[in-house]
């Protein structure tokens, strides 16, 4: 028979690809989530059966426990960008992670794959970074052999960050950005799932990766390479930290005093966050030590930014009309 895996957040932005990726290798898969009714389609990446949604609350023992009984491996993803109720940085990234291995362990599984992030640091002024670090010291406390992926920024058809800017770059004449100078090192979503895929697969694999790809550059830069990719001519203006921390908290009130119905396009721990370099360290293990070779922004971002040139789909046959016109 084969092996099963529990996946927790498996449908979330990179949880799903991973699900993918184990699917065809032939894991049965469950996907353990808090809203399995719209994480139906995750049933489409396997055979009738293999991949099943159920629902699970990481921050309960008891609801972490029935979704992994039977599992022979687990992979936790559930990550927060921004803090939401009950879904706080400590309950969600310090805590949930360490429940994960402390019951993995009473139940007989033999790996684990945590994804963190590239900065987890116990010292950090970011809360974000902090609590990342602790979940990571939690999961080795119970599961010494277990795998932690750390990837830069991670960009993907799903994802919250080119897909962001690009839609503010459709209003105005203007892309505010904070940090232009910070420097990233996006990492293709479907080669960290490679990676965990990886770190399953062969039991000697063990310990911290950190997972950056093949291009190394400032947020500015990035922003300009986007905006080249959707045909659209934008100034970046950098918005100093100390007037980003002014806005984060002017919008954290807000949000406050609306009891959550505004949500914060910006917080101070993202401020926090975005003053730090967000790049693979020297002498870190990474895509390398597991055999993967990293994919390139340029042969991905076309893929998915075309919905916010000017055009849209259209782009390309309206270029050659014109080129047809001209000559």
């Amino acid at each position: 028979m084969s092996q099963l895996v529990t996946i927790y957040g498996g449908s979330g932005f990179v949880g799903r690809y991973i699900a993918r990726r184990l699917a065809k290798d032939g894991w049965r898969i469950r996907v353990a989530c808090r809203t399995p009714n719209e994480a139906m389609f995750v049933r489409t990446y396997g055979a009738v059966g293999q991949v099943e949604p159920v629902f699970c609350n990481v921050r309960d023992d008891d609801s972490v426990r029935a979704v992994m009984r039977g599992a022979d491996a687990v992979v936790y993803c559930v990550g927060v960008l921004a803090e939401a109720g009950r879904n706080t940085f400590k309950a969600v990234q310090a805590e949930a992670p360490g429940r994960i291995a402390r019951i993995a362990r009473s139940e007989g599984v033999t790996r684990m794959v945590q994804i963190s992030a590239i900065g987890a640091n116990a010292d950090s002024a970011s809360a974000y970074a902090r609590t990342k670090a602790q979940g990571e010291r939690a999961v080795l406390e119970h599961m010494p052999d277990a795998v932690i992926l750390r990837p830069s920024i991670v960009f993907g058809p799903e994802d919250q960050f080119f897909n962001r800017f690009a839609g503010l770059s459709r209003v105005g004449p203007v892309l505010p950005v904070v940090g232009a100078d910070t420097r990233f090192q996006p990492v293709y979503v479907d080669d960290v799932a490679a990676a965990a895929a990886a770190a399953l697969h062969d039991p000697a694999t063990r310990g911290v990766y950190e997972l950056g790809g093949p291009d190394v550059a400032t947020f500015r830069e990035l922003m300009q390479t986007m905006l080249t990719v959707i045909h659209r001519n934008k100034l970046i203006a950098n918005i100093p930290f100390w007037m980003a921390r002014l806005m984060a908290g002017a919008f954290g009130i807000l949000s406050k005093v609306t009891f959550g119905l505004v949500k914060p396009p910006l917080t101070t721990d993202q401020v926090r966050n975005l003053a730090v370099d967000n790049v693979v360290a020297d002498g870190a293990r990474g895509f390398a030590d597991l055999g993967i070779v990293p994919t390139a922004m340029a042969a991905v971002l076309p893929e998915y930014l075309w919905r916010f040139r000017p055009s849209g789909q259209y782009t390309a046959i309206k270029d050659s009309a014109k080129n047809l016109r001209e000559s």
